[in-house]
């Protein structure tokens, strides 16, 4: 997901950084706009250097660039590459503009561009948040269909009292999120996921593992941070980039994963273990290379199962919480199978993955899983992977609601 950020001259500037790192907390990228006015009150480098990206300044190139036929259509690129187009803070000039489809700058001529919801949160002296040119401009952009998000009330910087205070960051970045349709229903909230393989060492080159990339636990992790979560993203050995508002603990055996996960799981209200974790370890690993002779026996020993021992610490402590999810990837008896590992490991529900399908799952960008309850089976269809993730949590939002209903002991 990536949203523009458009700032504007006024002395909540500043506050604009932090709506860029809660927006990148949420696994969201931003693309900053700052038009001329706003440059007067933060530099370009500050908001660059917090969401790693160019800050664009100018309609024909900017920040020292020369002007070339690039910078000449980037308003266009920007605007069929965003989500959503955010204005905080948006000054009466930049409304106006907006309102009166005035478009002689970056800003107001991406509004124009655009096809993505816009958003303004606007900030400003309270006789001209009142005025009667701004109020008309405001009505005018409502029915348009952009989404204001009314100004706080209070001390202003003028030192005036009344509206026209920038509303609070959080309040900002919630709106924009829900108005494309990614609920905060876990806000406040640590949900801790692992993803990947686990590599069970042979000897110093060679490891035993097996087919999962961890996108889909990946996916998760980046799902939850945009539902407005803490997420802690346990990871085996994977080649991907783990999302940037996420605390990442890097892992290669099950007993390391196994370490990470029970240190950190009484602090979470949400446990989702989407790792593709090895059955089965070396009893001895070769201290040197293994030079290939002819045939080899290795002797096997179970691996931990860390899904099955968090079921018994809850169940130890006769809490509903945390709630606990397991992946299974089954070939054949899918919900048969599926329904044994739930009960099995003492756990909420149990996502089922048909891996003898070779067109999803494993490496695949897309994926179609059931999600098992003691009383449900639900189907999600093939959708990409990070769409399946946020079905995935939507459904364990509902479990904890049921959950949390029901007292401890009489489930």
């Amino acid at each position: 997901m990536k949203i523009a950020l458009g700032v504007t001259g006024g002395i909540a500037a500043y506050k604009a950084a932090e709506i860029v790192r809660l927006l990148q907390d949420r696994g969201v990228r931003v693309q900053v706009v700052m038009t001329e006015a706003a440059q007067e009150f933060v530099r370009p480098l500050t908001f660059a250097a917090l969401s790693g990206e160019k800050v664009i300044t100018g309609l024909f190139g900017g920040g020292g660039e020369q002007p070339n036929l690039d910078s000449a259509v980037e308003h266009i690129a920007v605007a069929q590459s965003i989500d959503a187009l955010l204005v905080a803070p948006a000054t009466a000039d930049t409304i106006a503009k907006f309102s009166q489809g005035i478009a002689n700058d970056f800003l107001s001529t991406l509004y124009l561009a655009t096809k993505a919801p816009v958003i303004i949160a606007p900030a400003m002296n309270v006789n001209m948040w009142e005025h009667p040119a701004t109020r008309a401009n405001l009505e005018v952009l409502r029915q348009r269909g952009v989404h204001i998000v009314e100004p706080d009330s209070g001390y202003l910087a003028c030192g005036m009292v009344g509206a026209g205070r920038l509303a609070e960051s959080e309040q900002i970045v919630a709106v924009t999120l829900e108005l494309l349709g990614v609920s905060q229903d876990l806000a406040g909230e640590t949900v801790l996921v692992t993803a990947g393989p686990t590599h069970e060492p042979v000897d110093p080159v060679r490891y035993l593992g097996n087919r999962s990339s961890g996108k889909m636990g990946y996916a998760l992790a980046e799902a939850a941070l945009r539902r407005g979560a803490r997420v802690v993203l346990v990871s085996g050995p994977t080649a991907l980039t783990p999302p940037s508002g996420a605390e990442t603990i890097f892992v290669k055996t099950a007993q390391q994963m196994r370490t990470a996960v029970l240190d950190r799981w009484e602090h979470a209200g949400i446990i989702i273990m989407a790792a593709a974790v090895a059955d089965y370890h070396v009893k001895n690993p070769a201290a040197e290379k293994i030079k290939r002779k002819g045939p080899m026996e290795l002797q096997l020993e179970p691996n931990p199962d860390i899904l099955a021992d968090l079921g018994s610490l809850r169940a130890a402590t006769g809490k509903n919480t945390p709630v606990l999810v397991g992946f299974a990837a089954e070939t054949e008896n899918l919900l048969e199978n599926a329904r044994a590992k739930l009960a099995r490991k003492q756990v909420d529900a149990i996502v089922l993955n048909d891996v003898s399908r070779p067109d999803i799952g494993f490496n695949s960008e897309r994926n179609a899983v059931t999600i098992v309850t003691a009383n449900d089976a639900i189907a999600v269809p093939e959708a990409g992977k990070l769409e399946i993730a946020q079905k995935i949590l939507a459904a364990v939002v509902r479990l904890r609601q049921a959950r949390e209903s029901v007292p401890a002991g009489r489930q």
